[in-house]
């Protein structure tokens, strides 16, 4: 008999398979990821003269030159709301798998219910499956949505050896599965949620989407990190990926796409949270700066980029004496790695002192932005909180900051003056070398600033 279990380990993050437990993965470098599992099923071996036999499944296989392939050309088609039809790039794609994630609550299933309401409401056949909700379920929430056509069939089931044929049979145009973590397979000896049956189920959908020409949906748990549970290589499976951000108790929503093999990662669809369901914000920028302060000091209004649409937001900052000898940082919505440089940068090139304060840097909204281009907000805001310094309301700023001091070009320059006029801005600080490309903007004052001292020096500072 053997003596050991017919087991193996698989690293979460990336599916590495090694016989024993290790502490780091040696693929993805994660710590403590390993997990046993059964070994995935092993196929056929072939036979000795490596030549397939007749009727063998690879026996009719054969490759063709890239000149004749026959492209369709079947376009997209609109789930029925234009944010998320932007984070798509468009529309939804026939034969792709999207992976939609999120924290418990944020809103995935009712999102996805009300697109299935909007795509039977044009005729198209969807099918719903739950393998976390009753049949009455589904209803009682479906009612707070809105009325629904029958080309929505509900199906409650988790044995993906009767989902494949009930798909086969009713060949839906799009099919919700909510969720992965939930579903399982008999050939797979492990429990649903695990590793090995996560990956057998993404597996045996994108047969499906790609053999049936179905657009599959996909709800993912995360996990306290805010990543899909289950390997990293489910993201790598399916087509385009896209996160729910935001706190669940507000009430807006942030869909943001990080992966899309048909669109741009850039976009960002708001959505606000209402007992009809998932509303879209048409213009997030007048939404987030609603209830802003008048007259405070370490507030002020810059603008981001997201993909093709300028997005204003107000940063908040808090600086006051430490009581210790370490002091403390705490940055919500921005980089905390970002807001510590920046801070370095204001003590030795601006000589601001403020290596014995507390400082605390937020983006109103609970919205998470990363561009550099917002670097001239935090800049002012930290120094308008420490100096007890209001700024102007119609001032709006943006633009990168450098180690040196300086303050750098960035991308879409034109666009964001026009969305601070359109929004009633009197002013605009942006870099020196942006100048000349917004100048062609009418009703906004343009103030070209080249270093932080300029810029401070502007606002009183």
């Amino acid at each position: 008999m053997a003596k050991g279990k017919n087991t193996v380990f698989f690293c979460q993050q990336c599916g590495y398979e090694s016989p024993k437990w290790l502490g780091q993965c040696p693929a993805c470098k994660e710590w403590n990821t390993f997990v046993e599992e059964p070994p995935a099923p092993k196929l056929p071996g072939r036979a000795a003269s490596h030549a397939p036999a007749a009727g063998a499944p690879g026996a009719a296989a054969k490759p063709v030159s890239l000149s004749d392939v026959e492209a369709d050309g079947q376009s997209r088609f609109t789930t029925g709301i234009g944010e998320l039809d932007r984070v798509l790039g468009g529309g939804i794609v026939p034969g792709s798998l999207v992976l939609v994630g999120g924290d418990p609550g944020i809103g995935k299933s009712t999102l996805l219910l009300q697109v299935c309401r909007n795509l039977a409401g044009a005729g198209r056949k969807v099918l719903y499956i739950s393998g976390e909700e009753s049949l009455q379920q589904i209803k009682l929430r479906a009612r707070r949505i809105g009325e629904f056509s029958d080309s929505l069939r509900l199906l409650c089931e988790t044995n993906l050896d009767v989902i494949g044929p009930v798909l086969q049979r009713e060949l839906p145009q799009a099919v919700i599965i909510d969720s992965i973590q939930t579903m399982y397979s008999e050939a797979v000896s492990a429990a649903p949620g695990s590793v090995s049956q996560v990956r057998q189920a993404t597996s045996l959908f994108l047969q499906m989407a790609k053999t049936w020409n179905i657009t599959v949906f996909l709800v993912g748990h995360v996990t306290k990190e805010g990543v899909v549970a289950g390997p990293r290589v489910l993201e790598h499976m399916v087509d385009t990926v896209l996160y729910f951000e935001g706190d669940r108790h507000a009430a807006y929503r942030v869909l943001r796409g990080v992966k899309n093999r048909f669109g741009s990662t850039n976009e960002i669809g708001v959505f606000e949270m209402r007992r009809e369901g998932l509303a879209e914000v048409a213009n997030p920028s007048e939404y987030m700066l609603n209830g802003k302060p008048e007259g405070a000091s370490g507030s002020v209004v810059a603008c981001s980029i997201e993909g093709t649409r300028p997005i204003l937001l107000e940063i908040q900052a808090l600086v006051c004496r430490t009581s210790f000898g370490l002091p403390r940082r705490t940055a919500a919505g921005a980089d905390l790695n970002r807001v510590n440089l920046l801070m370095a940068v204001l003590e030795k090139r601006a000589g601001v002192p403020l290596s014995s304060c507390d400082a605390y840097v937020n983006i109103a909204g609970g919205i998470r932005m990363n561009e550099p281009a917002i670097d001239l907000g935090i800049v002012l805001a930290i120094v308008s909180s420490y100096k007890e310094v209001p700024i102007p309301e119609s001032l709006i700023c943006f633009g990168e900051v450098g180690l040196s001091g300086e303050v750098r070009a960035v991308s879409m320059a034109a666009q964001r003056v026009q969305e601070a006029k359109k929004l009633g801005f009197g002013e605009c600080m942006l870099p020196a070398v942006c100048v000349s490309e917004s100048l062609k903007a009418d009703g906004i004052r343009i103030v070209g600033v080249s270093n932080v001292r300029e810029a401070l020096a502007y606002i009183g500072c």
